[in-house]
């Protein structure tokens, strides 16, 4: 039997794990993007939490947009931070993937904003 064209392999059971660990392990603002994101909530379009694109996992990734939202605590805004966020922004656009980043407290303290720029990525693309 042959595997379907369409079909993404399984992915390895320590990734799962990983990325499973990464969601229950949330912080404040990722709960709160997550229940609005969730569901098909916002435009009718599927998020994923943290979701795997080797050797990155994504906070939230739309497949159907290559979207991907990243969520940034404290630990960005240093030189090592920024530089490892530019390293890992380009190697998702050189697969397609657009990435839209905000600061925890953004999230926790103007929701409604980054919710209507999420959806007009979304719409963009």
């Amino acid at each position: 039997m042959s595997a379907s064209p369409n079909r993404k392999p399984p992915l390895d059971r320590n990734v799962r794990a990983f990325a499973r660990g990464l969601r229950q392990s949330s912080t404040e603002a990722e709960q709160l993007l997550w229940k609005r994101l969730r569901n098909r909530r916002l435009g009718g379009y599927k998020f994923r939490r943290q979701h795997p694109i080797p050797p990155y996992y994504l906070d939230f990734y739309c497949e159907a947009a290559k979207l991907a939202v990243e969520l940034d605590g404290g630990q960005h805004n240093t030189e090592d931070g920024r530089a490892h966020d530019e390293i890992r922004t380009n190697f998702l656009a050189s697969n397609g993937i657009l990435v839209l980043r905000f600061w925890n407290d953004v999230v926790l303290t103007e929701t409604d904003a980054v919710l209507e720029a999420i959806h007009n990525a979304l719409t963009a693309r």
